[in-house]
């Protein structure tokens, strides 16, 4: 059923519906800038090559790409933000269609669990099958975002955050425009503020503190996600890049696809069938899942929802007349 279960379960390749079909990216210049950050483009070196990283995920090699300048949400895209798209466009989910969707077990009480759990993940039991889990209840029948607008929505699938762009006159970011974004204007550093994880012992990211799954102590003081601006921001002035949730991208997912992308803003591979996503979430510990860094990479297929999995939206400065 699925591929890096530690990071998010998925559900099964499903065939491409329209919105996800053929690959083909598309420049969109006609959203608000507001709440986005202009992020100046010009040449980076993406990728990694440490021995922290995975090379099964195609981390590697490391290679110079320029990009044109674009525009990027300072934070993700909020419940307040998502739930003003569905009261204007009565817009219904991927999860809320399905009627479930994936939560994570320890955020279950024992009464859920026994009530409204179809099945947990083989690979990974800590994820769970929930019916009834959408973006107004993530953990299901019982839970609610009524305090919860400034966090990051969850259980959006790529499908969903793809009508959300579209909505909102903008689109999501290219891998490449992510991973530029992410390091804040840095070369070559593990975290969007340097190498270190904790700098002179502050947390600088919602991940899991502990022994995952059972025991996190919660030194960054979040057992699910955070407000979507709980840290400091980034030398582009972006917001928790890293931790907190996953965040989808445009690009079809391919390993191999460093080895042959092009140098001038790579738009990803002409077809797959997983999306990019890109940060790492409140559930990674370098126990298992190291991913929460400016360079690694995971993948999961665009009609798969979570409760540590948001987005946020990109936009071009200009749309080349020859698009």
């Amino acid at each position: 059923m699925m591929s890096h279960a530690c990071c998010v379960p998925e559900k099964a390749p499903v065939a491409p519906e329209d919105g996800d079909s053929g690959g083909q990216f598309v420049r969109i210049a006609s959203g608000s800038t507001d709440g986005m950050q202009l992020i100046p483009g010009g040449k980076f070196l993406m990728g990694n090559e440490s021995d922290y990283g995975f090379p099964a995920d195609g981390e590697g090699p490391i290679h110079s790409v320029k990009l044109d300048p674009f525009y990027l949400d300072a934070a993700c895209v909020t419940n307040e933000q998502f739930n003003a798209f569905v009261n204007t466009t009565g817009y219904r989910t991927e999860a809320e269609k399905f009627g479930w969707s994936f939560v994570f077990a320890g955020h279950l009480s024992g009464a859920q669990r026994t009530r409204y759990v179809a099945f947990t993940v083989s690979a990974a039991p800590w994820w769970c099958r929930v019916d009834g889990a959408t973006w107004r209840h993530p953990e299901g029948p019982g839970t609610h975002i009524k305090k919860r607008w400034n966090h990051p929505v969850v259980q959006v699938s790529w499908r969903d955050a793809m009508a959300y762009a579209r909505w909102v006159g903008k689109r999501l970011p290219t891998e490449a425009e992510w991973e530029c974004a992410a390091r804040g204007g840095r070369v070559q550093q593990r975290f969007p503020w340097g190498e270190e994880l904790e700098p002179q012992g502050k947390h600088r990211m919602n991940v899991w503190q502990g022994r995952f799954p059972d025991e996190n102590i919660l030194g960054d003081g979040h057992f699910g996600p955070a407000p979507a601006k709980s840290y400091p921001a980034n030398g582009y002035g972006l917001y928790q890049m890293t931790g907190n949730v996953w965040e989808w991208c445009w690009d079809w997912f391919d390993a191999g696809y460093y080895r042959v992308s092009p140098s001038d803003n790579p738009p990803g591979p002409s077809q797959g069938d997983r999306r990019v996503m890109r940060g790492g979430s409140y559930l990674c510990h370098h126990s298992y899942c190291n991913r929460y860094r400016t360079d690694a990479r995971s993948s999961n297929t665009p009609d798969s929802a979570t409760t540590n999995l948001g987005f946020r939206c990109a936009r071009d400065v200009s749309v080349p007349t020859h698009q």
